[in-house]
């Protein structure tokens, strides 16, 4: 049924979850799975405009916990089936949401897999919720994991 999974990762407890889950669905359909992190640059401008050495250290830290959670889902997949064609995907520039959906338009996703925090009240409304956001603005089915 799937034959391109993309998972929106954060390295986060719950994107581990979600990358279970999708892993498990690739293996099921014989499925890609195409993992996406997203390196969001809003939360530091106007930080970076007065320290342009710390607007390359966030996103060079960001880089860095990309590579570690792209190898995680890496490995979990090879746990469950070598043969489960595994591409990671690094954006930047954009906001999660838009990386997200962005990147699954061009892969040709047929199922986006994240992962859902299980904030609600003030918190959510103080945060936002992306996954909530992917789920209102894609065009492809989205599966929320929580």
């Amino acid at each position: 049924m799937f034959k391109n999974i993309l998972l929106g990762t954060d390295g986060s407890a719950a994107s581990e979850h979600a990358a279970r889950l999708a892993v498990d669905l690739a293996h099921t359909h014989g499925a890609k799975l195409t993992v996406v992190y997203v390196v969001d640059p809003y939360p530091y401008l106007g930080v970076g405009e007065s320290n342009p050495l710390g607007f390359q250290a966030y996103l060079a830290a960001g880089q860095q916990h990309a590579a570690q959670a792209h190898t995680s889902v890496a490995k979990l997949a090879a746990e469950i089936d070598r043969s489960i064609q595994v591409e990671a995907r690094l954006v930047e520039d954009t906001t999660a949401v838009h990386g997200i959906i962005d990147t699954a338009k061009s892969e040709g996703a047929d199922l986006i897999v994240v992962g859902s925090h299980g904030r609600t009240g003030v918190a959510r409304l103080m945060v936002g919720s992306v996954a909530a956001k992917v789920v209102a603005q894609s065009t492809v089915p989205v599966l929320v994991a929580r």
